[in-house]
C-alpha cells in the first residue's frame, strides 16, 4: 500500500472514532445527576430564573437538537462559552494548554531517559541483580498511585527539606515578560530572564518527576523486553563472533532495532500524558487543562467539560496518526 493511501486510510478511520467519543461524552454529561444551572445559581434560585438561564444556554431544547447544535459547533471549532466565566472555552483551553504541554514534555524526558537506560542495562544483564531490580521497579512504580507519590515528594522536598516549591507554576512576579510560546522555560530563555528560567525549572521538578517516574515503569518493561529479543537475533550473534564490543552491540545494534515498537508506545504515551496529568496537576495546583477539567466538573460546566475532553481526544488522535505515519515511513511492512 502506498504511503499516501495509508495516511488517508488512517485519517478516514479516525473520523468515526472521534464521532463516537463526542457522542459518549455528550450522553454521559446529560444522564449524570445534577444541573449546571442549579450548580451555577444555587439550589435556592427562583424557578423562573432557572428556566431563563436554561433557555439561554439551550438546555431547554430536545436532546437531539442539543446534540446537533453541539456537533455543528465542534465542526466550526466553537466549543461554546463556559457557564462559569462566560468566556469562550477554546480561549480558556488555549491559555491552559501550554502549562500542560510543558509539564508533559519534561515528564516525558524523564520517563524516556529512565526507561531507555535502565531497561537496556537490565536486558544486557539478564537474570542478574540489575535485571531483577528493574522488574521490581517497574511493577512497584506502575502500581503506585501518582497522587500519593506526588504528596510524598511534596512532604520530603517541600516541607521537610524546604528546597523545592510544592505548588504552582511560578513564584509571584516571576513570570516571563513576553509570552511567545506560553512555555515559561522557553519564553524565559527568549527574554533572557535567567532568574525566571531557574524559578520555572524549580517549579517543574516535583510534578515532572512524579509523572515521569510513574510512566517510566512502562518504558523500562518495554525496552527490556524488546532489547532482550534483539540480543537473541542472528545479527547480534554474528557481531559478537566478530569481536564487537558488548556496549556497541547493545546501543548501536540491539537498542537501535528495538526502538521502532518502543517509539510507537512512547508517542502514544506522550499523547495520553496530556490527559493523564489530571491527578498530577491537581496535586501540585498546576494551572493546566487537567486541573481546569476537575474544576469545571465540580460546577457541572457542560461546555468546558466537553471542550476539554474533545481537545484531549483530538490531540491523541492527531499524535496517533503521526506515529503511524512515522512507523510506516521507517518500516514499510506496517502498511501491509
Amino acid at each position: 500500500m502506498p504511503l499516501k493511501t495509508y495516511i488517508l486510510t488512517r485519517v478516514i478511520l479516525s473520523i468515526p472514532m472521534i464521532f463516537i467519543l463526542l457522542t459518549v461524552v455528550f450522553v454521559i454529561l446529560r444522564i449524570l445527576p445534577g444541573n449546571p444551572v442549579t450548580a451555577m445559581l444555587g439550589p435556592k434560585a427562583p424557578p423562573e430564573v432557572v428556566k431563563s438561564m436554561e433557555a439561554q444556554l439551550g438546555l431547554d431544547k430536545p436532546i437531539i437538537v442539543q446534540f446537533g447544535d453541539y456537533i455543528a459547533n465542534i465542526l466550526r471549532g466553537n466549543f461554546g462559552n463556559s457557564t462559569v466565566t462566560t468566556l469562550p472555552v477554546i480561549q480558556e483551553l488555549e491559555d491552559r494548554f501550554p502549562a500542560t504541554l510543558e509539564l508533559t514534555i519534561f515528564s516525558m524526558v524523564i520517563a524516556v531517559l529512565i526507561g531507555i537506560f535502565f531497561g537496556s542495562f537490565a536486558a544486557s544483564h539478564y537474570g542478574k541483580t540489575v535485571d531483577v531490580m528493574a522488574r521490581i521497579y517497574s511493577i512497584f512504580v506502575y502500581s503506585m498511585p501518582v497522587f500519593w507519590f506526588g504528596i510524598m515528594l511534596q512532604l520530603i522536598f517541600g516541607v521537610w527539606f524546604k528546597i523545592l516549591p510544592v505548588s504552582g507554576r511560578a513564584s509571584p512576579f516571576m513570570t516571563p515578560d513576553n509570552l511567545y510560546t506560553g512555555l515559561y522555560t522557553i519564553d524565559a530563555i527568549l527574554n533572557g530572564q535567567w532568574n525566571v528560567l531557574y524559578d520555572a525549572l524549580l517549579h517543574l521538578v516535583l510534578p515532572s518527576v512524579t509523572l515521569g517516574v510513574v510512566i517510566s515503569s512502562i518504558f523500562v518493561r518495554m525496552v527490556r523486553s524488546n532489547v532482550l529479543l534483539s540480543l537473541s537475533s542472528q545479527y547480534v550473534i554474528s557481531a559478537r563472533s566478530r569481536g564487537v564490543k558488548e556496549s556497541k552491540i547493545l546501543y548501536a545494534h540491539a537498542l537501535k532495532n528495538a526502538m521502532i515498537p518502543i517509539l510507537t508506545i512512547m508517542g502514544l504515551q506522550f499523547a495520553l500524558l496530556l490527559g493523564g496529568a489530571v491527578l498530577t496537576e491537581t496535586t501540585f495546583s498546576w494551572p493546566g487543562i487537567g486541573s481546569y477539567l476537575v474544576e469545571r466538573i465540580r460546577y457541572r460546566d457542560f461546555p468546558a467539560i466537553q471542550g476539554a475532553v474533545v481537545f484531549f481526544a483530538l490531540f491523541v488522535v492527531v499524535v496517533s496518526i503521526l506515529i503511524d505515519i512515522i512507523n510506516a515511513w521507517m518500516d514499510p511492512r506496517v502498511r501491509y
